[in-house]
């Protein structure tokens, strides 16, 4: 070993130094953050619930941090194309994505090659929020239970619609269950989907509760069960799958944000807590969380990264026990 000339004790205070003048750049950004523009990449085009809420708290971040913050839409691609871009973005705190489960965790066991690691690429910063999904039938199948769907699925063909690859999964396993095929129905976006229900072509439906409130309050769609573990303020009189007596659970649709895996978990947990106190906020909560059917989460990087691996977990029970191969 070569000698450095150096006395012990001198050597680890110069080591000690060396450590400490590393971390004042990590502390010195995350005291100056944000300094300049920072920008939201999301998995989602403009105008749906997601990309309406991120607009929402991108807004109230401006108001509180004084920089601006903008978003940036990427869908397609099967939801990989932002999971691609945030992954290959600079890990210094201006770039954060707003991604959902698809992004974080299920394309892994639907596709090959995703163009990303999620767990090395991605660091989780907090889980916003549970979109309660809510299963409806039109008014017209005459159906006011889910225990009637098989019957009335006998009596004549049905279709389905919904957005998320969970949902999809349960209608697959319900079908096998009472010995029916209620036929999924793939759609281009939201109004397509919601022309469908409306006009009877595809009457069953597993989507966002805030879709379908006054539709449900109106009487032309009947609310089976939601996926929630309570009962949703906007339409209490709909019971959850677990009333019902699905205990398994159920991959919920959520919407969270991550960073690029390198970014400084200083500057991840000063991010996260400016967002929960956003999201903690009485009236930004109720106007923009409780009044659409999200439930509001705001959890810390440590709790969002144990619910990913645990979504992880269950997802790979179901794409096995569906004998899914990734394509």
């Amino acid at each position: 070993m070569q000698n450095t000339g150096m006395k012990p004790g001198t050597l680890r205070a110069a080591l000690l130094s060396f450590a400490l003048a590393a971390l004042l750049p990590l502390q010195a950004s995350a005291q100056n953050y944000p300094a300049r523009t920072v920008k939201f990449i999301e998995n989602v085009g403009p105008g749906g619930t997601f990309d309406v809420f991120l607009r929402a708290l991108a807004q109230e971040l401006q108001k509180r941090l004084g920089q601006a913050f903008i978003i940036e839409p990427k869908p397609g691609g099967n939801f990989m194309l932002a999971g691609r871009a945030c992954a290959e973005s600079p890990p210094d705190g201006y770039t954060l994505c707003a991604l959902s489960g698809e992004t974080l965790v299920y394309n892994d066991f639907l596709y090959k090659n995703v163009g990303y690691d999620t767990r090395r690429d991605l660091a989780p910063v907090t889980n916003l929020f549970f979109n309660t999904q809510v299963l409806v039938a039109h008014a017209s199948l005459g159906i006011k239970s889910l225990t009637e769907l098989p019957a009335a699925a006998k009596a004549k063909p049905l279709a389905f619609v919904t957005p998320a690859v969970a949902q999809r999964l349960f209608i697959q396993r319900f079908n096998k269950q009472h010995g029916i095929d209620i036929v999924n129905v793939p759609f281009r976006g939201g109004g397509e989907a919601l022309t469908g229900i409306l006009n009877g072509s595809t009457p069953i439906a597993f989507f966002g509760g805030a879709n379908f409130a006054p539709l449900i309050a109106e009487g032309t769609l009947v609310g089976l069960a939601v996926d929630s573990d309570k009962r949703s303020p906007l339409f209490p009189q709909v019971p959850t799958l677990s009333e019902l007596g699905y205990t398994e659970r159920m991959n919920r649709n959520y919407f969270g944000i991550v960073a690029p895996g390198a970014t400084p978990k200083p500057l991840i947990a000063q991010i996260n807590r400016a967002i929960v106190e956003i999201i903690r906020t009485p009236e930004f909560r109720q106007k923009n969380l409780v009044d659409r059917a999200l439930e509001p989460i705001g959890d810390t990087p440590e709790e969002f990264t144990r619910f990913l691996d645990t979504d992880r977990e269950e997802f790979k029970k179901v794409t096995a026990e569906a004998g899914i191969v990734p394509q």
